[in-house]
C-alpha cells in the first residue's frame, strides 16, 4: 500500500486556497427571449470552437490549470502508483466466428488494445489489427468490427481523437491484406454484412470548421458493394420528413431480413424490415409508437426474437414470424417480470436472460420457448456480458465488480458450468476491501440504492474521504464495474460511493421517467440525499466528500453545486451538459429532448429548464462554492465543449469563494471512448491529485 503524503504546502486538513488569476473572458452583449424573458449569455462566442479568440482562452485556461496541478505534493507518486496498477494485461471477452476465436489484448500500456485471433481456444495468437499503429499518440481508436458471414472479410470502424465520426475499412481474413473500400462520415453504425458488402448509416459531409459543433441532420442507410467507392454507393433508407431522426440498419446472421431501427425524437424507436430473400418487397412498418424500444435479438428458422418494453416497464422477450411481422402479430415468450429484463443471449439452442435486481446482474438459462432452466451463480454484486452463438453450445462470459477485475469464463450450457479461462492480476489485494449496498431515502421518501466500498476496518467516525459517483438519466443502469483509478483514493482510506439515482434503468422505464422533464429534479434531490446519508450515518461529513459525473452526469454535478454548495468540498463536472437552454442546437443535442425536453417546447418547460440549467443558476454572492475541476475535450461532437466553456467562465467571473475553479481541456480527445491509456493516466493522475489534495488526505 502506498501513501501519499502533504508534507509540502499542506497546513492541517486541508490546502489554504490562494485566490487564482483565471483567464479573463470578455462579455458580449448578447441575450434570447424565452417566453417574455430575456435571458443573456454573455459567453456565447465560447460556442464557436475553431475561432483563433476560444483557441487563445483555452490555451490560458490549461496553462492556469496545470500551473495548479504542478504544485500538488503528491501529484508525481499518484502517478507511478496509477501507471503501476494500469499495467497490466488485459483481455477481453473472446469472439468464436467460422471456427476462431478473435480477441482484444493490452499487454499493460499500449494506448490501444489489439485484436487477435487463435485458430484454436489454446493455440497460439496472432495479431490481426493493431490501432496503435493507425497514429504515432495513439488517438485513432477502433470503436467497432463485423465479421462477413461468409468468413471472408471483417469489416472494422476507426474514431479520429475520440470523435464520434467513423471511417469504415475492410481486411480480407486470409491474407489480413487492407482492401481499397473506405467509408467516411459514417456515425452511430457499424457495418452489416449481405452478401458482397455491407449497410451502413452516415450524414452527408459536414462544412469545413464545423465538424465537431453543426447540428447532425438527415442520418441515411447506405448499402457499400466490396470494390467499389463510396459514391458509387446505393441509398437504401431516408426519411425526409424527420430529419432529426437516426436510422440503422442490422442484418440476421443468416441474411434472411434487414431491420432498420428508426430513433432520436422519444424514448423509444420506430421498426421496419425487409424481407432479403424478396429483393423487391417493400419495407415494412413493424410498429408505430417512439414511446417503446423495439430490439429484435435473434432471427431463428423463421421466427424473429424481440426484446422490448412495449406495455411492459421492465422488458419482455416476444416473437412474431417473417411472413407476419408487426407488432400486431407478437406474442411473449418470456413475460415481463419483477425485476428488469436487461437482455437475452441466444447460444447453443437455448436463451441466456440477465435480470437487473438492485443495480446488479443476475443470470438465467432459458429453453428456446421461454422454460426456466437454472441460474447461473455469479461471485458477487457485479455485472456480466456473454459471447456465444445461437448454433454453437460453446461460451464465454466476463464478469466484473468493484474490487473484482474483469475476469472471463468458459461456460458449458448443458452443465451449467463454469470454469475461469483468464483472470487478470492486478497489483493490489482485492481481500482488504468490502463492498456494501445501502439503501436511502430521497426527499419525498422513495428508496435509493447506492453501493460502497472501502478498506477493511474502516470506522465510521464522520471523518472519511467519499468519492461519491451519479449519473441519473436516459434509461442507463450503473452496475458495480472495476476500474483501476479509484484503488489510490481506496487504499488511502477513501470511500467510493455510487449512486443509482432515478433517470436510470435500474428499476425500469418508471424509474427512468421518474428522472425526465418536470420530474428531473427528483434525480437532484436523489444525489443530495446520498451525502446526507452518508453523513448522518457517520460515513463522512460535508468537509470530506468529493462528488463525480460525466456527461448527463457532468449536468447533475453542475447542478446540485449551485443547489447545495454547504454540501460538497469537492465536484467533478466531466464532460456536462451544462447549458440546458441551448443544447439542443448542437451536433445531436436534439436527440436529448426525450428526457430533458427543450427550451422552446413550451413556457412551463422552459421555466423549469432554467431553474436548475449550471451555467445560468450560478451564484454571485460570495456564497462558498467547492472547489472544482471541469474536464472536457476539444474533439467531443457529444456534448460540445462550448458547455464546460461557458460553464468555466461563468464560474471564475461569479463570487464563490477562493476554492479552486478549473477546467482542464483535453486535446485530439472526444467524450471519453477511444481514448488511449497515455492520456487517460494523464487524466486521472490530476484529477485524483486535485481530489485527494482539496479533500486534506494525508499519508496513512
Amino acid at each position: 500500500m502506498i501513501g501519499f503524503g502533504l508534507a509540502s504546502g499542506f497546513n492541517g486538513c486541508y490546502p489554504k486556497h490562494e485566490k487564482l488569476q483565471y483567464p479573463v473572458a470578455k462579455m458580449q452583449q448578447v441575450s434570447d427571449v424565452y417566453f417574455g424573458t430575456t435571458v443573456l449569455d454573455p459567453y456565447r462566442w465560447l460556442e464557436d470552437d475553431t475561432a483563433q479568440l476560444v483557441a487563445v482562452w483555452v490555451e490560458a485556461q490549461n496553462k492556469v490549470t496545470q500551473s495548479y496541478l504542478e504544485r500538488i505534493p503528491f501529484r508525481y507518486q499518484l502517478r507511478q502508483r496509477l501507471t503501476e496498477l494500469t499495467d497490466y494485461e488485459k483481455i477481453g471477452l473472446p469472439v468464436k466466428k467460422h471456427g476462431k476465436y478473435y480477441f482484444f489484448k493490452n499487454s499493460g500500456l499500449q494506448n490501444q488494445s489489439v485484436l487477435y485471433v487463435k485458430e484454436t481456444l489454446n493455440g497460439e495468437a496472432s495479431v490481426l489489427l493493431d490501432p496503435n499503429k493507425l497514429s504515432d499518440d495513439g488517438t485513432v481508436a477502433l470503436v467497432g468490427y463485423s465479421f462477413s458471414n461468409d468468413g471472408k472479410y471483417i469489416a472494422y470502424s476507426i474514431s479520429r481523437s475520440g470523435s464520434d465520426w467513423r471511417e469504415i475499412f475492410v481486411i480480407e481474413l486470409a491474407t489480413k491484406k487492407l482492401l481499397p473500400d473506405h467509408i467516411r462520415w459514417a456515425k452511430f453504425s457499424d457495418a452489416e454484412w449481405h452478401g458482397d458488402g455491407f449497410y451502413y448509416s452516415a450524414y452527408d459531409p459536414p462544412a469545413d470548421g464545423k465538424e465537431f459543433s453543426n447540428i447532425n441532420e438527415n442520418h441515411k442507410v447506405y448499402f457499400h458493394k466490396l470494390g467499389t467507392t463510396q459514391q458509387s454507393d446505393v441509398l437504401v433508407y431516408e426519411n425526409k420528413n424527420y430529419p432529426k431522426r437516426f436510422y440503422t440498419a442490422t442484418v440476421d446472421k443468416d441474411e434472411k431480413v434487414l431491420f432498420v431501427y428508426e430513433s432520436g425524437e422519444g424514448l423509444g424507436n420506430d421498426l421496419y424490415m425487409k424481407n432479403l430473400r424478396k429483393p423487391a418487397s417493400p419495407f415494412v412498418k413493424l410498429t408505430d409508437n417512439f414511446d417503446y424500444e423495439y430490439n429484435p435479438s435473434e432471427v431463428i428458422g423463421e421466427t424473429i426474437y424481440i426484446y422490448t418494453n412495449y406495455q411492459a416497464s421492465k422488458y419482455r422477450l416476444m416473437k412474431t414470424t417473417i411472413d407476419k411481422p408487426e407488432l400486431k402479430n407478437w406474442t411473449d415468450v418470456v413475460p415481463e417480470a419483477e425485476h428488469v429484463l436487461s437482455g437475452p443471449f441466444f447460444i447453443g439452442g437455448q436463451m441466456i436472460l440477465s435480470y437487473i435486481k438492485d443495480a446488479s446482474d443476475h443470470v438465467f438459462v432459458y429453453s428456446i420457448d421461454g422454460q426456466l432452466r437454472h441460474e447461473i451463480k455469479l461471485p458477487t454484486y457485479g455485472s456480466v456480458n456473454f459471447s456465444g452463438d445461437k448454433d454453437d453450445k460453446e461460451s464465454f462470459y466476463s464478469f466484473t465488480s468493484f474490487t473484482f477485475p474483469t475476469t472471463i469464463y468458459k461456460y458449458d450450457i448443458d452443465r451449467n458450468q463454469s470454469a475461469k479461462y483468464l483472470a487478470p492480476s492486478v497489483k493490489f489485494n482485492a481481500e482488504d476491501y468490502v463492498t456494501e449496498q445501502v439503501f436511502y431515502a430521497s426527499e419525498d421518501g422513495v428508496k435509493i440504492p447506492m453501493f460502497l466500498t472501502y478498506k477493511k476496518g474502516l470506522q465510521r467516525n464522520g471523518a472519511n474521504p467519499v468519492y461519491l459517483y451519479g449519473y441519473g438519466g436516459f434509461n442507463i443502469s450503473l452496475f458495480p464495474g472495476f476500474s483501476t483509478w479509484r484503488i489510490p483514493f481506496l487504499e488511502n482510506g477513501g470511500i467510493y460511493a455510487q449512486a443509482n439515482l432515478r433517470g436510470g434503468g435500474e428499476y425500469g422505464e418508471a424509474w427512468h421517467l421518474a428522472g425526465t422533464k418536470l420530474q428531473k429534479q427528483n434525480v437532484f434531490n436523489d444525489f443530495i440525499a446520498a451525502a446526507e446519508f452518508l453523513i448522518k450515518e457517520k460515513y463522512t461529513t460535508n468537509e470530506k466528500i468529493c462528488i463525480a459525473g460525466g456527461s448527463n452526469g457532468g449536468l447533475l454535478i453542475g447542478a446540485v453545486v449551485n443547489q447545495r454548495p454547504d454540501l460538497f468540498r469537492v465536484a467533478l463536472p466531466a464532460v456536462g451538459v451544462m447549458d440546458m437552454l441551448r443544447y439542443h442546437k448542437f451536433t445531436i443535442g436534439w436527440n436529448w429532448a426525450s428526457d430533458y425536453g427543450t427550451s422552446e417546447d413550451s413556457k412551463e418547460m422552459f421555466d423549469y429548464l432554467y431553474r436548475y440549467s449550471p451555467v445560468h443558476n450560478i451564484k454571485n454572492d460570495n456564497t462558498p462554492y467547492p472547489a472544482i475541476l471541469i474536464t472536457t475535450a476539444d474533439h467531443d461532437d457529444r456534448v460540445v465543449p462550448a458547455h464546460s466553456f461557458k460553464y468555466a467562465a461563468t464560474l471564475q467571473a461569479a463570487q464563490t469563494g477562493d476554492a479552486p475553479k478549473l477546467i482542464r481541456i483535453e486535446t485530439k480527445a472526444g467524450h471519453g471512448a477511444g481514448k488511449p491509456i497515455s492520456k487517460t493516466i494523464d487524466e486521472y493522475t490530476d484529477v485524483y491529485s486535485f481530489v485527494m489534495y482539496n479533500l486534506g488526505m494525508k499519508e496513512l
